[in-house]
């Protein structure tokens, strides 16, 4: 922990794979043993508190945020001073005795707001792009790293570095233009939600048990009714939980402390879905917490999902200050928007 708080805002790092036998693609990564895969995170710096799966993907609530499995992708987002690059070699070396070759590699954060508690390699972007291209595979050559400025504040900015295999993403990897990824990152929380990410002392509940009053009580539980729902609270307070519908999965964060809380939301979709599903979903995240700030950033390679972002976000009071665009080969568009709550 930074001396002066907790920091919230998360690494996140999405790795695909690809492979030219059907029986190394059917379960593909889901192969990778429990004792493996904590050995990985212990190089992160983090553990396993809570896990769910279904028959398309395994999901993880960690001690810093979560963990999702594909048979062919993995996304692994970490808070605090985790080390998450470090999971890159282990992970693509697993991959690679499955018979699996990364194919997409995809990394993004905000700006830290304890920057300084930051540990090697996350002490600057710089830096984290060195080391993420010292652990890749010299088939992902097409690589791309940009920082999105925010309008709103100089501080603010959304880091992105992807790097692919042209012809793996081509021919058998992930499909850009159909699919995309949302990550929302909310800060000054209203402080009578935030209060509700507090465990009671003495109250006898486990993180199991305190992590779904939480989820039922603030209306997570409602954001998607149909998700299967794995969630955590932590002592004295902090609250995680993910959830899987299908194929699909959503990520809820929270760090309630004053001064410097911060809760996020994630989920993927594709552009095929109903229209208004991503815009319902906003509204409800937004309702749970009523930031005075917030940041979305989407992936993907359609426009239609990013403007439905501040379709939803406006009529609740959130202001969009500002709208940056950035394109990744083979990677998709990134679209990152600012809001802050509208002055009475």
């Amino acid at each position: 922990m930074a001396a002066s708080g907790f920091e919230g805002f998360e690494k996140r790092l999405e790795l695909h794979f690809s492979g030219d036998e059907p029986a190394a693609v059917r379960m593909g990564l889901r192969r990778i043993d429990f004792e493996s895969l904590e050995r990985v995170l212990h190089e992160v710096q983090c553990t396993v508190v809570s896990a769910v799966g279904n028959a398309h993907l395994d999901a993880y609530v960690l001690s810093e945020s979560s963990l999702f499995v594909y048979p062919t992708k993995i996304v692994i987002k970490t808070c605090g001073t985790t080390q998450l690059l470090k999971s890159v070699r282990p992970l693509v070396a697993h991959a690679r005795d499955l018979g699996l070759t990364l194919c997409l590699c995809r990394y993004t954060r905000g700006s830290f707001i304890f920057p300084l508690a930051q540990p090697f390699p996350h002490t600057s972007f710089p830096e984290e792009v060195a080391y993420l291209e010292g652990c890749l595979p010299t088939n992902v050559c097409s690589r791309k790293a940009s920082i999105m400025r925010s309008h709103m504040a100089a501080s603010h900015s959304w880091h992105v570095f992807t790097a692919c295999d042209p012809d793996l993403v081509t021919d058998k990897g992930p499909a850009p233009e159909d699919f995309y990824t949302v990550e929302m990152c909310m800060t000054e929380l209203d402080r009578g939600r935030a209060q509700k990410f507090f465990m009671r002392p003495g109250d006898g509940k486990t993180g199991d048990s305190a992590g779904k009053e939480m989820t039922a009580l603030t209306g997570i539980g409602e954001i998607n009714p149909g998700a299967l729902i794995c969630d955590f609270a932590f002592d004295p307070c902090g609250y995680s939980m993910n959830g899987i519908d299908g194929d699909r999965y959503s990520t809820i964060h929270v760090t309630p402390e004053e001064g410097f809380s911060y809760a996020s939301y994630e989920c993927v979709g594709s552009v095929y879905d109903d229209g208004d599903d991503i815009a319902r979903m906003l509204r409800k995240v937004a309702w749970v917490f009523r930031p005075g700030a917030m940041s979305v950033s989407v992936t993907s390679g359609s426009s239609q999902v990013w403007t439905r972002v501040a379709n939803a976000l406006e009529p609740l009071g959130l202001k969009r200050r500002s709208c940056a665009t950035d394109q990744f080969p083979e990677a998709g568009t990134v679209v990152f928007q600012s809001f802050t709550a509208r002055r009475v």
